[in-house]
Formats: structure tokens, C-alpha cells, sequence
């Protein structure tokens, strides 16, 4: 990897490790079971500026480049991955929207308390009918007075309890289709602003929030459980004029163009699960003996073991190539799908392999591939399915056999 890591990389690899190692791993397993948003680990987080790793210094960010951010997340996935979708959340979707899309006002207004880590921030696209469609939104913009009356929901989102900024779509002129949605920036308190002042993270008395914006009910989910997922529900919201963000009919566009980076995310963050089960199958085999022998001599584990390490290897180029592209200002929306869509369906791969592996054990909660292995799943649909990578991905092709048909198929 000398090609995309530099000595920098590595020594950032290195701090989120030390910290993984002392803060998360002790408290992981009893997060998972609880269902409990990690508020502690955030705040340490935040300090270290891992919420705002690829924002410019002026808002408040460490400045650094895309793969900076995305070996932060990788490193935190190896061993938890809630921790790690708190971090990408927040970054790609909460934070990066207002960043490329929002005029010098609106960044200084709320850039800051995110790439802090003061308040959580979110992103607002799925609905109840409009899932891998994100094109068929029902939620509705209507101008009212100086701005606009949001009515709608959106659904699976994270942060939607403990987040107080969030970018969402709405639809403002129904006859345009996907050009007639627009995004806005809407605000919530956080659900408990008593313990958000307590703790001194995760609430601002600085913002102004929307009447008519709340949460939903707690989803209960298989993975990601120390994640906090819920509804985000726009009642008569009343949002003013300046929390557009970017162009009127512009929304569906700029949240493509969005998703392009965060499904670079996923791919780091299932990159990072594949990892930790990995060395966790290859530790556990190496200390295991049956038929008096280590369960790694047999040839039939050393093959696996082999087969997994080689297809971590490739999704690493695929992630670290997509983030190589992002930093240079070129395109990347069907690396990005190639990256996530191998990355996610090689981490499902690899949590099973290692449960298997690992026998019986693996199957408890006494090692954390289990854990492991009901996190990987959400990672083959969140930020577009596999089914919406394989389109993404067959679309670029078809565009560019037309620009560039090459060698004829018969002479």
C-alpha cells in the first residue's frame, strides 16, 4: 500500500488503533448488547478531531485528505462498527453536504459545531416508499411566507436521536421529477440535552431549531446497535429561506454526488470489518489445536485464510483508488461502486468464513466475529444495495463503450 499511504497515514493509522484498543475494545460487547450510543468514546472522538478529519482547518477540521478520513473509519470498523458509521455518518453525510453545497454563511454557521464534534449531524434521503427510488420522494416543500413547510419522513436515519443538524430532500415542484427536489438543513435538539450539557457534547444552545422536526421511534437493529437509528419526521416544519441548501431543484443532484463519497465510507468501513475478522480467524487458528495439531496446519484453513487476505488486499486498491480519484477532483461515482460493492459483499464473506473457522465459539459472543457478522450485512444495502452498485456500475460501462467503443465486436 506504499503506493496511496504515507508516513502521515500511518502514524493517523496508528493514534485510531491506540485508541480502538484502549477505549473501544473493552466496552464494545456491552454497547452491542445494550443498544447504547457510545457518548464517551464520542467525546474522545471529537477531541482527537476524528469527526472532522478531512475538513478545512478554517471550520474547525484537521484539514486532511480523503484517505486520511477513510483510514480513520477502516481502523475503527477492525473493531467496532457502530463507532465507525458514527464517524462516517456525521463526516460524508452530516457535514460534507453543507461543505460543497452551502454558501459561506451557512458553512460558518453550523461547518464548526460539526467538524468539532460539538452536535451530531445527519442526512435525510430514504423514505418509507422511496428506498433504493430515491428518486420518487414524497416528501413535500411548499413556500410559505418567507420560506417553506416541510411535510414527510425519512427513514433509517442515523443520528436522528442524538444529531441536531441534518441535510434532507424534499420535493418542490412534483411535475419536474428528480429536478424538482431540493435539499435544506433542518435542526433538532438532541433527545437528551440535559446529559448533552452534562457531558459537554452533543447539544448547542447556539443553533436555532425547527418546530416540527423530531424523532421517531428507536429502531431495534440486528447490527450496528450502538448506532443510534431512527425516523426523522417533518411535521409543518417551518424552514427558512436560508437553510436551502444549494440550488432550488438541485437537492437529488448534489445527494448523488454525495452518496458518490459516502459509499467510498462504506467500502473503507466494511473493508475494516473483513480486517478484523480476518485477524481474528487467523489468531484464534493459530492458538486452536484438533487432532493434535494447530487448526491453521491444515491445508483446507491455510486456503481460506489465503483466499481472504488476497481479496482484503484487493479491496484495498479499489478503496484507496476511489479516494486517489475524489482528491484529485476526478471522477469516481463507478470506482466508488465497484469499491463499495466488493468491499460489502467481501466482509459478509469474511465474518462468515471466520464464525466458521472458529467453530462453536465463533458463534458466541465470547469473540467478537459474531458481533462482526451481524454488523457486515447492513453494509451490502446501506448507501445503495449491491443491486445499485451492479447498476451504477453497468451504466458507467454502457456510457463508455459509447464514447469509446474500442475493438468492434465482429469485423
Amino acid at each position: 500500500m506504499d503506493r496511496y499511504l504515507t508516513e502521515d497515514h500511518r502514524r493517523l493509522q496508528r493514534r485510531v488503533r491506540d485508541f480502538a484498543l484502549e477505549a473501544i475494545v473493552p466496552v464494545a460487547r456491552d454497547l452491542d448488547d445494550r443498544a447504547a450510543f457510545p457518548w464517551e468514546n464520542v467525546k474522545d472522538m471529537a477531541e482527537m478531531g476524528l469527526l472532522g478529519v478531512p475538513i478545512p482547518k478554517e471550520y474547525g477540521g484537521l484539514g486532511l485528505d480523503p484517505l486520511s478520513y477513510l483510514l480513520v473509519v477502516q481502523e475503527l470498523a477492525k473493531y467496532d462498527a457502530s463507532h465507525a458509521i458514527t464517524v462516517s455518518a456525521h463526516t460524508t453525510l452530516g457535514t460534507t453536504p453543507i461543505l460543497n453545497f452551502g454558501t459561506g454563511e451557512q458553512k460558518e454557521r453550523w461547518i464548526p459545531l460539526l467538524a468539532r464534534g460539538q452536535v451530531l449531524g445527519g442526512f435525510g434521503l430514504t423514505e418509507p416508499g422511496s428506498g433504493s427510488d430515491s428518486g420518487s420522494s414524497r416528501t413535500r416543500a411548499v413556500r410559505q411566507g418567507d420560506g417553506w413547510r416541510l411535510d414527510g419522513s425519512k427513514i433509517f436515519i442515523t443520528h436522528a436521536g442524538v444529531g441536531e443538524i441534518f441535510t434532507v430532500t424534499a420535493v418542490t415542484e412534483a411535475e419536474a421529477g428528480t429536478k424538482g427536489i431540493t435539499s435544506f438543513v433542518v435542526t433538532k435538539p438532541t433527545l437528551d440535552v440535559e446529559g448533552a450539557r452534562t457531558r459537554g457534547i452533543g447539544h448547542s444552545d447556539a443553533l436555532s431549531f425547527i418546530a416540527g422536526v423530531r424523532a421517531g421511534k428507536k429502531e431495534d437493529k440486528m447490527g450496528w446497535r450502538a448506532s443510534d437509528t431512527r425516523e426523522l419526521l417533518l411535521e409543518e416544519a417551518q424552514v427558512p429561506e436560508e437553510n436551502r441548501l444549494g440550488e432550488e431543484g438541485k437537492g437529488f443532484i448534489n445527494f448523488m454526488k454525495t452518496l458518490d463519497s459516502g459509499r467510498i465510507g462504506i467500502a473503507a468501513l466494511s473493508l475494516g470489518i473483513a480486517e478484523g475478522a480476518h485477524e481474528a480467524a487467523l489468531a484464534y487458528t493459530n492458538e486452536r489445536k484438533q487432532f493434535g495439531r494447530k487448526i491453521f496446519d491444515f491445508q483446507a484453513v491455510q486456503f481460506r485464510l489465503a483466499d481472504l487476505a488476497t481479496e482484503i488486499q484487493a479491496a484495498k486498491h479499489l478503496t484507496y483508488h476511489a479516494a486517489w480519484l475524489m482528491s484529485r477532483g476526478r471522477r469516481f461515482s463507478k470506482e466508488a461502486a465497484m469499491a463499495k460493492l466488493f468491499a460489502s459483499e467481501l466482509c459478509m464473506k469474511a465474518t462468515t468464513q471466520a464464525i466458521q473457522l472458529m467453530g462453536g465459539v465463533g458463534y458466541t459472543d465470547e469473540y467478537p466475529v459474531e458481533r462482526m457478522f451481524r454488523d457486515a450485512k447492513v453494509c451490502e444495502i446501506g448507501e445503495g444495495t449491491s443491486e445499485i452498485q451492479r447498476l451504477v456500475i453497468a451504466r458507467h460501462l454502457a456510457r463508455e463503450m459509447v464514447s469509446d467503443p474500442g475493438v468492434p465486436v465482429s469485423a
